[in-house]
């Protein structure tokens, strides 16, 4: 039960109904990481609905658009990785209100060997709407907490690690075999 500005109990058991639209939710949010983290285009699409909305600028712009943009800027960096944690769900009807702690790596190779990383903290502001039984983002706006940059520490050689399959860009990575 939701009071007057939608806001639900906290510790309030959910429904199975409640229970499986959060599942779904979730599962768009993480298809959204390995969308950027792969560069896949079709991936990163299909968690927007086609008439939605991203505001990663000062102004709202189609998110199909940008998910398209997205991919040749995602490439310049060597790797990404990003992680979500704490989805919090304010549902309303049809429509749920997300808000989503997110830590992203931005790993950039240097042209001299100088290789960066850029970690990123904040959060996801999305809106969810439920067509049928399928949740899709409606309009997202990140919020950045800080970021912070610093010279790699990676060692691609290390004995422990190097045996490892090795993260690619779609549709050369492991996930898509």
């Amino acid at each position: 039960m939701s009071d007057e500005t939608g806001a639900q109990e906290p510790g309030r058991v959910p429904s199975t109904a409640e229970l499986a639209d959060r599942a779904a939710i979730a599962e768009i949010i993480a298809l959204h990481c390995r969308g950027v983290d792969r560069a896949d285009e079709e991936t990163l699409k299909s968690c927007y609905w086609p008439d939605a909305t991203t505001a990663y600028g000062p102004e709202s712009v189609p998110a199909h658009g940008f998910c398209a943009e997205l991919v040749p800027a995602i490439k310049t960096f060597r790797h990404t990785h990003h992680m979500v944690t704490n989805i919090l769900c304010a549902f309303e009807g049809a429509q749920a209100r997300v808000e989503s702690y997110l830590v992203a790596f931005h790993y950039l190779a240097g042209p001299d060997g100088e290789d960066s990383e850029m970690t990123y903290l904040g959060r996801y502001l999305d809106r969810f709407e439920k067509r049928g039984d399928i949740w899709k983002i409606i309009h997202r706006e990140p919020v950045m907490s800080w970021s912070q940059n610093a010279a790699t520490t990676h060692d691609a050689d290390h004995p422990a690690l190097s045996a490892l399959r090795k993260a690619a860009r779609f549709p050369d990575d492991v996930v898509y075999k």
